[in-house]
């Protein structure tokens, strides 16, 4: 829309255009390619645990990570958690929505942990890591998710059940 003077008083004129719209000539190879919402995720998880390696003291270089460092890692991102995780302490344990705040800490979820850990070790194949030895994949790492699924679902009062898949029916011929 745009306004139009014709004798001194502003009339509003409606124009019309056409939008742009995209087509594949457009789109040819001048433009980037699109990356997946996985492949950035793992990317910047990739990133941030390389940058905690080069933070830790003393620096680790990525053959000396071990599963350890992971587990310091993924203890270290629990202070960024956004999910409230009762104590054994605390009166709302076991209680899915208690009806009023409590102190207990946020923490990192188990599903996110879960996922994180599943990014960095393809990330840690993708750049070179030799898959026998990669700490993502550690036993000490596995024990330590299932640990942390455990507490929680006992602390929040939440299954995590695995959900086992249907048999598919026969059909009587």
């Amino acid at each position: 829309m745009e306004f139009s003077s014709t004798s001194g008083n502003p009339v509003l004129v409606k124009t019309t255009t056409t939008p742009i719209i995209p087509s594949s000539d457009n789109l040819s190879s001048s433009s980037a390619p699109v990356i997946s919402r996985y492949v950035n995720q793992k990317r910047r998880d990739w990133n941030t645990f390389c940058q905690y390696l080069r933070a830790h003291k003393p620096p680790l270089s990525l053959p000396l990570c071990t599963a350890p460092h992971v587990l310091q890692f993924l203890q270290y991102l629990d202070q960024f958690g956004k999910t409230k995780i009762h104590n054994q302490t605390c009166p709302y344990f076991g209680v899915p929505a208690p009806p009023s705040p409590c102190p207990c800490p946020l923490r990192q979820a188990w599903g996110s942990l879960d996922a994180l850990v599943g990014r960095l070790r393809a990330a840690y194949e993708e750049h070179g890591g030799n898959q026998e030895a990669n700490p993502f994949g550690n036993r000490a790492v596995r024990s330590f998710l299932r640990e942390v699924r455990d507490f929680q679902s006992k602390s929040r009062g939440i299954s995590y059940k695995k959900k086992r898949k249907r048999q598919k029916q026969k059909v009587p011929s």
